[in-house]
């Protein structure tokens, strides 16, 4: 397959032929009762929402559904400064036809964060610490599926390799706080590798980003949880003491921060703290810069629309050369 076409590089007037992911089918209502249809359309790059499909073309996407792959010919207009395309046609394709990595966002090759990690990971001296971390990221498989696994299914990382550049993330923000504040940054470091490791069996990336069933059940906490606690047992003698264990369970429970963010405790160790808020600093400033990125969130020049994922705040685009 060819170069997925650059969504956000797309102009009012260009003209679009190309194969599309259909990320949803919005179904909405007019003031007057009747129905139309908004797709949401997605590769690589990014997503851009069509115009409406008013009742009298419902037979032209009748039977679509999110996870499709369309082929659509169409033009990027605008409607309320924001962009839409107007499709002249669209058709569904069969899935096998195409690569599904050029229909899927992507934070590219991930190398450069597999560098990075292992060379943090090796600097770990504590031998039962490392032994812990170890069990998972000497795994080839754990590892294939760490790198492809998004860091969320809206919002913040939502990627193939999204939730190993999240990692990176937080390990650099974790390990400089914790030497500011006299963490423990072995400690951190490890916090920081296994936090995460439940969103390998609560989301799925063969087809959309979307939530396991396991994943909707219980949530990514309890699965790395779960995920740790079966590694260790399965271990012939036990890699690290009861404390220890429970230690490390702690600074993943307590990740969020808030109990009405999703963790059952709040941080109750420096560590646990220092956890907490590097993995919350990689979350907003990603949403920030994702915010930044969407031309179509800025229709009155410099100040953005209300953004979800950074609780309705809006962000502010100006900058200047400050002289340089």
């Amino acid at each position: 397959m060819t170069q997925p076409l650059h969504i956000p590089s797309l102009t009012p007037g260009s003209r679009v032929q190309d194969v599309f992911l259909l990320l949803e089918v919005d179904i909405r209502t007019q003031a007057n009762g009747d129905p139309y249809t908004i797709l949401t359309l997605g590769n690589s790059s990014g997503s851009i929402g069509t115009e409406p499909f008013w009742s009298e073309r419902r037979d032209e996407i009748a039977g679509l559904r999110a996870g499709h792959v369309l082929q659509v010919i169409g033009e990027v207009i605008t409607y309320r400064d924001r962009k839409q395309l107007k499709v002249a046609s669209v058709r569904q394709v069969p899935k096998d036809s195409v690569d599904p990595a050029a229909l899927l966002p992507s934070v590219g090759p991930v190398d450069r964060y597999w560098e990075t990690l292992d060379g943090w990971r090796q600097e770990i001296g504590k031998p039962r610490l490392r032994k812990v971390v170890d069990l998972f990221y000497q795994e080839d498989a754990f590892r294939q599926r760490y790198e492809q696994c998004p860091g969320a299914i809206r919002g913040h990382h939502a990627a193939i390799g999204g939730l190993l550049k999240h990692t990176t993330e937080v390990a650099a923000i974790g390990r400089t706080v914790a030497r500011a504040c006299g963490a423990d940054q072995e400690l951190v470091l490890a916090g920081v590798l296994l936090h995460d490791i439940g969103k390998l069996e609560t989301y799925r990336w063969d087809g959309l980003l979307e939530y396991s069933e396991r994943g909707r059940l219980l949530g990514h906490i309890i699965l790395g949880v779960q995920m740790l606690e079966r590694r260790l047992n399965e271990e012939p003698e036990p890699p690290c003491t009861e404390l220890e264990r429970d230690i490390l369970i702690h600074l993943m429970v307590s990740h969020h921060g808030r109990l009405e963010f999703g963790s059952p405790v709040t941080p109750m160790t420096l560590e646990a703290e220092v956890l907490h808020w590097a993995d919350n600093a990689s979350a907003k400033t990603a949403s920030v810069a994702d915010a930044l990125r969407d031309d179509g969130s800025f229709p009155d020049g410099l100040v953005s629309l209300p953004q979800w994922t950074l609780d309705r705040r809006r962000v502010f685009r100006g900058t200047s050369d400050w002289g340089a």
